[in-house]
């Protein structure tokens, strides 16, 4: 499990267009809808699944 407190920054650096739902979903689930905008998230499980799911989309600028 994550500590309290930890939390990445990712980036999106693909587009969406012409990728399956799903996809689209999970870049929505990130807070994430346009190129090159950052969010920075807690660092769960959870939303280390996400990343990984559409590591192709996104990228990891920095995790604390």
């Amino acid at each position: 499990m994550a500590k309290a407190g930890k939390t990445i920054t990712v980036e999106q650096i693909g587009s969406p267009i012409r990728r399956p739902a799903i996809q689209r979903q999970t870049l929505i689930g990130l807070g994430l809808n346009k190129m090159h905008r950052r969010r920075t998230l807690e660092d769960t499980p959870a939303v280390r699944g996400m990343v990984n799911k559409i590591s192709h989309l996104v990228r990891i600028v920095e995790e604390d």
